[in-house]
């Protein structure tokens, strides 16, 4: 390489040269800082067992919660769909935290539009940014359909989104023909999940209610014999990719609703698009008449699932995340019980190969106390992985976590999951508790791994824990994303993952006498 190359430092050692570190101290004489024994008093305290009763004593103030506001979620299923734009109804600014905080898990950009409103809006009301949002994202991005979400701001004043897309319709901004979806997601109730259900049954209602079709499960010379499936709010678009590998093994046909790795893991060609792949628009109406349903996010798709089960009539399997060697044959018997076929050779034969991986780093994973931070969906998957390879869950997180299924609450099953094995006795589950809490559990009853998203690492570098990136966001990591974790090879995936970082952990922390070539 040329001798003449520009040097660009890392902003790590840039930001460690003398020039920023006197200009950082300088800046202290503006800021009035508490001394360096005060705060190191602080933070000590902090970590201190009398701080965390006060820390679970607090009521008026949330730090860090792991989860995201509704119309992320919403988003994320309108991107799911053919050629069909989300269209934000609330300001820039909140389209674009959920345009960058999405782009940053998948390194994949997201469009997304919004109607821009501002103080004005927030008197009068925003139809008419609405409508003439409308008419120029439909002129510029020439989407086939529309899926429309609200923020707090719309919610607040209390925005008719029917009326205004009917206005706009006789106005003549949208023909009678084009379809707008759309759904109401304030961001101040709920999160994620409940934005995604929202807008996947908004979509799923208002596409099946124009068509005219009417539901007969079942019926029809191709739909008759599909499975519709829906993996909810996936942040994995392997997860998608592994699904139809399974599907395709039992050689039956399908629908994905609601697919959205197509736009998160677009090929670089030199030219953007768009829209890239999703589900068809004209297979949705026709999905009501398939033999029934599999949902693989039962807390995730109350809505939508209860939709299918009523207004299609239609059999209905819901399961959480299916993660491990149980939630996967669990997944396998409910594709075999709806579709009738038997589960093929080859994934029985996976199945075997993934015991045996089980089996070999079984030693490594025995006994480990882990603590576990994710979606409701998401969390009865790793509690189940954790305690059929003996790992033992401590201390469970759930920001989300007040829902339930056939009024059966989140908490029951997870509870009851834990106590049917011995792995899970000194498992204690937080519904609504946030990450600042974590990290008090952490420091104070210690574990030997976190598993979780980003937003944890914070909380388990103090606490000197290795922490397992796993769920939504990971912002830190690159294309963790395209690896599936369901099915047996996502728990090959998962099971690599967790225990390679045992073993990382072996060598960072060697005494000297065992730091072995061979694990």
């Amino acid at each position: 390489m040329s001798k003449d190359r520009l040097e660009i430092p890392d902003y790590n050692s840039l930001f460690s040269e003398e020039r920023y570190v006197q200009q950082r101290a300088n800046k202290k004489q503006f800021e009035a800082p508490c001394s360096e024994q005060d705060t190191a008093e602080a933070l000590a305290y902090s970590k201190s067992a009398e701080y965390m009763e006060k820390n679970f004593d607090r009521k008026a103030v949330v730090i860090n919660p792991h989860k995201a506001c509704q119309p992320l979620g919403s988003v994320m299923a309108a991107l799911g769909f053919e050629k069909t734009l989300p269209f934000v109804h609330g300001s820039q600014g909140c389209n674009s935290y959920f345009r960058s905080h999405l782009s940053r898990h998948f390194k994949e950009p997201t469009p997304a539009v919004s109607s821009s409103m501002t103080e004005d809006a927030a008197v009068f009301g925003g139809m008419n940014n609405l409508i003439d949002g409308l008419e120029n994202s439909i002129a510029l991005y020439k989407p086939e359909m529309v899926a429309l979400c609200t923020t707090c701001m719309a919610e607040v004043i209390g925005d008719d989104l029917s009326s205004f897309i009917g206005n706009a319709r006789v106005k003549g901004v949208i023909s009678e023909e084009f379809p707008v979806a759309f759904c109401n997601t304030p961001s101040f109730v709920g999160s994620h999940i409940t934005g995604y259900d929202s807008m996947l049954k908004g979509i799923l209602s208002y596409l099946y209610e124009r068509s005219g079709i009417k539901a007969n499960p079942g019926s029809g010379e191709e739909s008759g014999e599909k499975l519709n499936v829906m993996l909810g709010f996936e942040p994995y678009t392997g997860n998608f990719a592994e699904i139809r590998k399974i599907l395709d093994a039992f050689d039956t046909k399908y629908t994905i609703l609601g697919d959205h790795s197509g736009n998160y893991d677009s090929p670089a060609t030199g030219e953007y698009e768009y829209y890239y792949g999703g589900t068809k628009l004209a297979d949705v109406p026709l999905a009501a008449n398939a033999l029934g349903s599999l949902s693989l996010q039962k807390y995730t798709l109350k809505k939508t699932q209860e939709f299918i089960s009523g207004t299609w009539n239609q059999q209905i399997t819901a399961m959480s995340t299916p993660l491990g060697i149980t939630g996967t044959d669990k997944l396998l018997e409910a594709i075999s019980e709806l579709t009738g076929l038997p589960v093929p050779a080859s994934l029985t034969e996976e199945r075997g190969r993934v015991v045996d991986a089980l089996t070999d780093s079984h030693p490594y994973l025995h006994g480990k106390r882990v603590a576990l931070v994710g979606d409701p969906d998401l969390l009865i998957g790793l509690i189940g992985f954790c305690l059929e390879v003996g790992m033992e869950p401590v201390h469970i997180v759930c920001s989300n976590g007040d829902v339930d299924f056939n009024e059966v609450k989140f908490k029951e099953e997870a509870e009851a999951l834990l106590v049917s094995s011995p792995y899970g006795s000194e498992a204690t589950l937080y519904i609504g508790n946030d990450l600042w809490h974590m990290r008090s559990l952490l420091l104070n009853d210690p574990v030997d791994l976190a598993i979780g998203s980003s937003h944890l690492k914070f909380a388990a570098k103090d606490a000197d824990v290795p922490l397992v990136r796993v769920g939504f966001p990971i912002l830190d990591r690159h294309h963790m994303h395209r690896y599936p974790i369901i099915g047996y090879q996502g728990t090959l995936n998962l099971l690599t993952l967790i225990v390679n970082t045992v073993l990382d952990e072996l060598d960072r922390n060697n005494s000297g006498f065992n730091y072995d070539l061979v694990r």
